[in-house]
């Protein structure tokens, strides 16, 4: 260290080539970054058609072939030039820029760390068309005549041959083709009018015709993402405050186990963004089943004027000017288009599984909540100790009246499905000869007629509601359905209640915090107030809580304060007092729900079974599992080989 300091180099320019490595170190990360690069361009060109042709994954050849309005003569020797554009003249042209590259950078890094040629051609006629190279250390452009129609092809060879390093770093051909593929996925997703061609090895692996119409929409979304996607998802369109939200929201019982389904797009470019990521996973919050990642499409649209995209040289990442207000258009236009998932006279298809097949979310949904071993909340950790007898819960008499005022149900069976009931005696052999009325399980008119839901038919081994509708059969988790139900009733009360229910502490605790959350603290005074927390400023580096809400008066302060804080912080909006609340009404919910093994008559099922057909989100429990399938008429004829 002491020789670098007692001679160190003196200062020179970096010559062009090693100039434009250095930043392909941003640009360029793989194949797949080369692909997005290159055919933001030819969407910017104004292309009706884009190919991409690929081999060995990207490493040995990527060509992009567009038809837009091309690249004269006299421009071609700086398109593979640092820094030279033409999308953008002025600072002015920075803030509200609209096109998807605007740094003139993407070129000349790629052009570094590979053997790229260029072809353009501004004219009508084809013979007028012209080829550009970088040769030599300075990246000297070399221009020659090329036939080529009006247009432009980029081919991008041997990528990374003289940096051996990064060459080194890529992965198999199958892997680095699926992140080109992906990258292809997402720019055909963010333009439906163009046409789109994708090729590896010289097989065709997608061919997309253009189409505006929404039935085109979604047979190009059914190609890319599979036909499941369309099925399962709900088409949520909302404007408002100059924020306009379109595209299609998974249902939360077709969800997956990565997050390798979740497209979003602000002005047409593909973002990844951690607000926007906040709001999505809020909506989300009591509809998803643990560990499981939802599935959307989503496009936000906005004046350009009010969204940074010059964050990062990926161009993946925004800054929103109005974050707050950003995050609380996405989340209640998610929460409340989620908040319909319910059974509905127009819906054919099954939240869970199409015709009788289950989906991948359901596959640990066979199983009743009451009867097995469920991760205790977070808040009972800290020290809220869970019990059938709700005395014991803070809040617990409010909760109560929430209970005793649920008569959704039916009013003369609901205090006997509330009711714990002892266990059956064993049938003797007497009894077992006797003959039991059993009611009429369906209406005398037409059965095509019936609700969403169908009738009930009986019950399986005390768990499941089996109901009978126009499409076939239905089949009811009881418990599962009945927790929903109620959760959603105390929430609906709780809502319309004066304020939420405050609770002094009577030692204030005092935490030990950073600069930044007491800053935080301090600014956002008035949006911690209204969650029914009073959090007070005792020293540079010292809070004091002197109240929290009451259902939370047991909670660990401490956790649920310093999240509150890292919240309000990022996104602007904190839901940890509302999640926590919610929390333990869920919990209540469960616990006061009709329990597995409960004999049911035919009207009380009915009556559930038309209380899930009013209530918000009654296609999962709490917990994100479902709470029926449908199983119709040819699913079942296929099981028994009818008509075959």
């Amino acid at each position: 260290m002491s020789e670098l300091i007692s001679s160190p180099t003196r200062i020179h320019v970096l010559d062009p080539r090693l100039a434009n490595q250095i930043a392909a170190g941003e640009v360029v990360e793989r194949p797949s970054s080369v692909t997005k690069e290159l055919i933001e361009n030819a969407i910017d060109a104004g292309s009706q058609r884009v190919e991409v042709e690929i081999e060995q994954g990207g490493a040995r050849l990527i060509k992009v072939r567009d038809d837009g309005i091309g690249i004269g003569e006299q421009d071609l020797p700086l398109a593979l030039a640092r820094h030279a554009t033409s999308k953008i003249n002025s600072l002015e042209d920075l803030e509200g820029v609209s096109s998807l590259g605007f740094r003139g950078e993407a070129l000349a890094s790629i052009s570094s760390v590979s053997r790229l040629e260029l072809i353009s051609n501004a004219e009508e006629d084809p013979r007028q068309g012209w080829r550009v190279v970088a040769e030599g250390r300075g990246m000297e452009a070399r221009v020659t005549p090329a036939p080529h129609p009006r247009g432009t092809s980029v081919a991008v060879r041997d990528l990374f041959f003289n940096t051996p390093a990064r060459r080194k770093f890529l992965r198999t051909e199958k892997t680095e083709f699926a992140h080109v593929e992906e990258a292809f996925r997402r720019q055909a997703l963010s333009r439906y009018d163009v046409a789109w061609v994708l090729r590896h090895n010289q097989k065709v692996v997608h061919q997309l015709p253009p189409g505006v119409t929404p039935a085109a929409r979604e047979r190009r979304i059914a190609s890319l993402l599979g036909k499941n996607f369309i099925e399962h998802a709900r088409y949520i369109e909302r404007e408002a405050g100059g924020l306009r939200i379109s595209g299609w929201v998974g249902l939360p019982t077709h969800s997956r186990s990565q997050a390798d389904q979740q497209y979003f797009f602000v002005n047409g470019r593909v973002v990844r963004d951690r607000l926007v990521a906040h709001a999505v996973r809020q909506a989300y919050r009591d509809v998803l089943y643990n560990g499981r990642h939802p599935v959307f499409v989503l496009y936000l649209e906005l004046d350009p004027d009010v969204v940074d995209v010059n964050v990062h040289p990926t161009k993946h990442e925004v800054r929103f000017r109005d974050g707050r207000m950003v995050h609380d258009f996405l989340y209640s236009s998610l929460h409340h288009c989620l908040a319909s998932s319910k059974p509905a006279e127009e819906e054919q298809s099954t939240p869970y599984g199409h015709e009788g097949e289950v989906a991948e979310a359901g596959a640990a949904g066979n199983t009743n909540e009451a009867d097995v071993q469920t991760p205790a909340p977070r808040w009972q950790q800290q020290g809220m100790a869970l019990s059938d007898s709700p005395e014991r819960h803070p809040g617990a008499e409010r909760v109560r009246r929430f209970m005793q005022g649920y008569q959704a149900l039916h009013p003369d069976h609901e205090e006997s499905l509330l009711t714990p009931q002892p266990s059956a005696p064993s049938i003797n052999a007497s009894k077992a000869t006797e003959v039991r009325e059993v009611p009429q399980a369906m209406p005398e008119h037409d059965a095509t007629t019936a609700p969403p839901l169908g009738f009930a038919l009986g019950q399986l081994h005390g768990v499941y509601i089996l109901a009978q509708n126009a499409q076939g059969l239905v089949l009811v988790d009881m418990h599962a359905a009945h927790e929903r139900i109620v959760y959603e009733r105390m929430k609906n009360q709780l809502a319309a209640a004066d304020g939420i229910d405050r609770q002094p502490l009577l030692v204030p605790v005092s935490l030990a915090a950073s600069r930044a959350e007491v800053a935080t603290a301090e600014s956002e005074r008035d949006a911690i107030a209204q969650l029914g927390v009073e959090l007070d400023v005792a020293g540079p580096e010292t809070l004091l809580v002197r109240q929290l809400p009451a259902l939370l008066a047991q909670a660990d302060p401490e956790t649920l304060i310093r999240q509150m804080l890292e919240e309000l912080s990022r996104f602007g909006r904190t839901h940890q007092v509302e999640a926590r609340i919610h929390e333990l009404l869920s919990t209540m919910a469960c616990h006061g729900s009709v329990r597995a093994n409960r004999r049911l008559t035919i009207d009380e099922m009915n009556a559930l079974l038309r209380d899930m057909e009013r209530t918000e989100r009654s296609d999962q429990c709490n917990h994100g599992r479902p709470t029926w399938t449908q199983m119709s008429m040819k699913a079942l004829d296929r099981l028994f080989l009818r008509g075959q």
